[in-house]
């Protein structure tokens, strides 16, 4: 088998996700696994008497030495691919040939090599995540205090801080962080319990007195815990609760980069991915500068939830002790459910890094349209004041429709003088106070104070020890 360009290649395995999560998720690395899974089950038998010292050493020699390709003609021969990687190893230590794989099923290998393999990945999202939580921490700092404009149902609302904003993303990381260490503390082995859970023949073996103290060495050897109750395989709501623990943290990243894409949309124009100097938008559009990088995290994180589904069928479809429903589709859900979550977070942290932000646009828009939302002010110290609550409200009510045709033709918002040069309104308040109430960016609560509250909940969570 070749693999070159004259071939489809997945663009996992070139274009998306980190080398060394594209390395963990190879062929020779899960063949590096198996080998080592042999190797521990050998060296646990070897206390038993089972397996002399001069094999496990002769297999331990070769533990690494993985051949793919004679793995894989191997293979074609046998239609059975740990059989073959079996084979492979055989004839490298001839020695501890004999004595390989004793008493195992292939689940035995498989599912075990499936979980540490998984919890390796999980380690890297992890540092990857930990790496933008406090990368959002610095940019939530730096704009605690700098006002803008929100949005509801995608209409201008009540004025915010850009910190606070930000905060929200990261609030929503935190718990990512917190439900996927959750699901790493829970990883749990298949262990090594036979062909259908019950450990018959490894009780042929050791005796059936001895299991539990086997296994136990081996959950030892292997720093694994293990699922006390086993069927062929591993539960597979263990793959479902990973997989939809990823697809959690994709979409807090499709949030994030949607709203970027929205946000650097001209019309807001706040916000706006980095560009290169030599980076092209458009191949028929010179002028485009198009949010590439966040629509590419929306596109991959549709894909990535989606596969929650497959892992809950799989679940749900392995019936009884086991069937193969599952097999030919784990080799692809697992791999690139952590690929795409590794490409999302590397994406994600470029985007946050190399944020643009133009205060210039969040000034313009909190003055164009802050004043609306600022009459909630101005009510309030009315009825304070002593004025009729119901009747400000529709006083204020007339001013804003009065003041939205200017806005919408593009003028200045007028709504400040209509509302300081209004008799009935100043019979309450002076025209200076009232002008100081429709000041918009002074309207944020305290915003700035819970996103840096946030900030230092972010240290503390990742960093208990200080």
């Amino acid at each position: 088998m070749s693999l070159d360009y004259e071939t489809y290649l997945s663009p996992f395995t070139w274009r998306y996700g980190s080398p060394v999560m594209r390395r963990l998720w190879s062929e020779a690395h899960k063949r590096r696994l198996w080998r080592q899974l042999w190797v521990v089950l050998a060296e646990v038998q070897a206390e038993y008497g089972l397996v002399q010292p001069e094999q496990v050493a002769d297999l331990r020699r070769h533990m690494e030495a993985v051949d793919v390709p004679r793995a894989l003609a191997l293979e074609a021969e046998l239609q059975h691919d740990l059989m073959a990687e079996l084979k492979a190893f055989a004839e490298q230590a001839p020695l501890g040939s004999p004595i390989l794989h004793l008493g195992a099923t292939s689940m035995d290998i498989e599912d075990n090599a499936d979980v540490l393999r998984a919890r390796q990945a999980l380690d890297l999202i992890l540092a990857s995540l930990r790496g933008l939580l406090l990368d959002f921490a610095r940019q939530i700092e730096l704009w605690a205090e700098t006002p803008l404009i929100a949005f509801t149902h995608l209409q201008p609302a009540e004025p915010s801080t850009l910190g606070y904003r930000l905060a929200g993303y990261a609030q929503d990381l935190l718990l990512d962080w917190e439900a996927l260490q959750a699901v790493r503390k829970n990883l749990r082995g298949k262990g090594f319990k036979g062909a259908v859970g019950s450990g018959a023949a490894y009780a042929e073996l050791i005796g059936v007195d001895h299991l539990a103290e086997f296994e136990q060495r081996l959950s030892q050897r292997l720093e694994l815990p293990f699922f006390p109750i086993a069927t062929q395989v591993y539960p597979r709501k263990q793959d479902y609760a990973l997989v939809s623990g990823l697809a959690g943290l994709g979409g807090t990243l499709y949030k994030f980069a949607f709203d970027l894409r929205l946000l650097q949309s001209p019309p807001v124009g706040e916000w706006a991915e980095p560009f290169g100097k030599k980076q092209v938008g458009s191949s028929a559009m010179p002028f485009k500068r198009n949010p590439i990088s966040a629509e590419k995290i929306d596109s991959l994180g549709r894909l990535l939830a989606q596969l929650p589904r497959l892992a809950w069928d799989n679940a749900a479809h392995s019936l009884l002790e086991r069937t193969l429903d599952d097999s030919a589709n784990r080799r692809v859900l697992l791999p690139e459910a952590f690929l795409i979550s590794d490409e999302l977070l590397r994406t994600a942290g470029r985007l946050v890094n190399g944020l643009v932000l133009n205060e210039e646009a969040m000034r313009r828009n909190l003055a164009l349209y802050g004043p609306f939302a600022a009459i909630e002010r101005v009510l309030m110290a009315l009825s304070k004041a002593g004025a009729d609550r119901q009747a400000m409200h529709e006083r204020l009510r007339q001013h804003s429709l009065a003041a939205w045709p200017a806005v919408q033709a593009g003028a200045p918002n007028p709504l400040l003088d209509l509302i300081a040069s209004d008799e009935t309104l100043l019979a309450y308040l002076p025209a200076a106070e009232l002008r100081h109430l429709m000041d918009a960016g002074a309207h944020v609560g305290d915003a700035p104070q819970r996103a840096l509250a946030l900030v230092e909940q972010i240290r503390l969570t990742l960093n208990p020890a200080d």
